[in-house]
């Protein structure tokens, strides 16, 4: 192999343009609620959440409930509303985690509490949490309902896990995977399984479409984890090593504290509680991540919950929907290259 090839790099770079084309029309119609829904009298919330909605994110998590609407060829419009509270939910969320975390950019651009202050940050956050719960009550299905709903609790719980991990070196990676598992890969499996529940499949379908969600959620984050370590503001869209300075206790983090020497646990405990967390101390954390293989196999656990994100659409028949969906996990790992 040429020392030029990464590794761990895929052959082939994917993309989600399969998914994005899968669900182009959909997704047109996604939009029209989302916009019409965050128009208030008061004109600061479409203002704010405009600033947010309209900041360039991919709509990954609402054309993950058409692209698998697609994929059982459900041809009605509830799926529409549904998917739009999906992005409501999440915006709700990045609003309030920007403010817990104190974040100046979100995708390139100075975000929401930066330019309006904590407390507009929070309240719009929270009327974007009414309008989704709004817009689950007028589908009128109480298992839609109880799904979303109960995810929305499951995030914020992680959330609220997260926050009280912070700083600690200690933290097993099986108390990591929870806390992920709830603050990510809740919404995408809920977004996913959702799509059963309007064509009205069974269990079965349900449960595949659940499993495909929850590891491209998981896989997601881990890739998320180790890019801040690696990759820069142009290619994030917000500072490179911000977990770092945040005290974030990720997966990277762990696995180097686990192999360390008694002198780099010693580094790691100094850096995460705060104390020496500058660039100097930043590009020593590097050093660690790549002698210890720390993010390496971050992304080796990236690609196993891909593989099992790709195995739960294995009954599905074959055709662009499930194309679509295989490509968009593709997606997800090969980011970190």
């Amino acid at each position: 192999m040429s020392s030029n090839v990464h590794p761990l790099r895929p052959r082939a770079q994917p993309s989600i343009a399969g998914l994005l084309a899968l669900t182009a029309p959909g997704l047109t119609a996604v939009n029209h609620v989302i916009i019409d829904r965050m128009q208030s009298r008061v004109a600061l919330i479409p203002e704010l959440a405009g600033h947010l909605i309209a900041g360039g994110g991919k709509r990954l998590r609402p054309m993950l409930t058409l692209g698998c609407a697609a994929l059982l060829e459900y041809a009605g419009t509830r799926h529409h509303k549904l998917a739009a509270a999906v992005e409501f939910i999440h915006t709700a969320t990045l609003l309030h985690d920007d403010v817990v975390d104190a974040s100046g950019l979100r995708r390139g651009k100075a975000t929401a509490n930066r330019l309006w202050g904590n407390p507009a940050s929070v309240l719009v956050g929270d009327f974007l949490f009414s309008r989704s719960f709004e817009l689950m009550v007028e589908d009128g299905s109480l298992k839609v309902l109880k799904i979303l709903s109960h995810a929305s609790a499951v995030i914020a719980e992680g959330e609220v896990a997260q926050l009280t991990a912070q700083r600690d070196v200690e933290t097993t990676e099986d108390r990591y995977l929870e806390i992920i598992t709830a603050k990510t890969a809740a919404l995408f499996s809920a977004a996913c399984q959702i799509a059963a529940i309007v064509a009205e499949r069974d269990a079965a379908v349900e449960a595949a479409l659940e499993a495909y969600g929850r590891n491209l959620g998981i896989a997601f984050q881990l890739v998320d984890d180790a890019i801040d370590y690696v990759s820069d503001a142009d290619t994030m869209g917000k500072d490179a090593g911000d977990d770092f300075r945040d005290g974030k206790i990720t997966l990277p983090v762990i696995l180097a504290y686990a192999r360390g020497s008694d002198e780099e646990r010693e580094f790691w405990q100094q850096a995460m509680s705060g104390r020496a967390a500058g660039e100097a101390e930043l590009a020593r954390a590097g050093g660690l991540l790549r002698t210890t293989n720390a993010v390496a196999d971050t992304l080796a656990r990236a690609r196993h919950y891909g593989a099992r994100a790709i195995d739960a659409l294995a009954g599905f028949p074959n055709g662009p929907a499930k194309t679509a969906l295989t490509e968009t996990v593709e997606f997800a790992i090969a980011r970190a290259y």
